[in-house]
C-alpha cells in the first residue's frame, strides 16, 4: 500500500533522526522497518533519501471536504479555469484563500496559514 504524503514526511524525519543517532543506514533503516512494519527495501529507501535531502520535510496538512454554496456562473468560470491551466478545483481554491489569508483581508486573528 502506497503511503500518503504525511507518511512520508514523516518516515523522512524518522529516517534522518535516526541516521543521526545510529549513525549507519543499515541500523537506521532496520529500526524503521520494524518501527512502521515496512519492508527492509522501502525502509533502505526512505533512509536514502533523507540523506539526500539533508534536513526535515514539513508535514503536509490533512485535508478534508469542505462544502459551500456558490453561484453556477462562478462555478462555471472556476471549471473552466481548472481545465485550461490543468489544476484541480482544489488546487485552485486553497491558492486563492491562502493568498486572500496572507494579504490580511480575511485574516482576524493573526495566524499565519501554511
Amino acid at each position: 500500500m502506497k503511503s500518503t504524503q504525511a507518511q512520508r514526511a514523516q518516515r523522512i524525519n524518522t529516517a534522518l533522526s535516526l541516521l543521526k543517532e545510529h549513525g549507519t543506514v543499515s541500523k537506521a533503516a532496520e529500526t524503521m522497518r520494524e518501527q512502521y512494519g515496512i519492508s527492509k527495501r522501502q525502509a533502505y529507501r526512505y533512509t536514502q533519501e533523507a540523506t539526500k535531502i539533508g534536513e526535515e520535510v514539513p508535514i503536509p496538512d490533512r485535508k478534508i471536504a469542505f462544502t459551500v454554496k456558490l453561484s453556477q456562473n462562478l462555478i462555471l468560470a472556476l471549471r473552466e479555469y481548472a481545465k485550461k491551466s490543468r489544476k484541480s478545483l482544489s488546487e485552485i481554491v486553497t491558492q486563492s484563500l491562502e493568498g486572500f489569508l496572507q494579504n490580511g483581508q480575511g485574516q482576524s486573528s493573526g495566524k499565519k496559514i501554511r
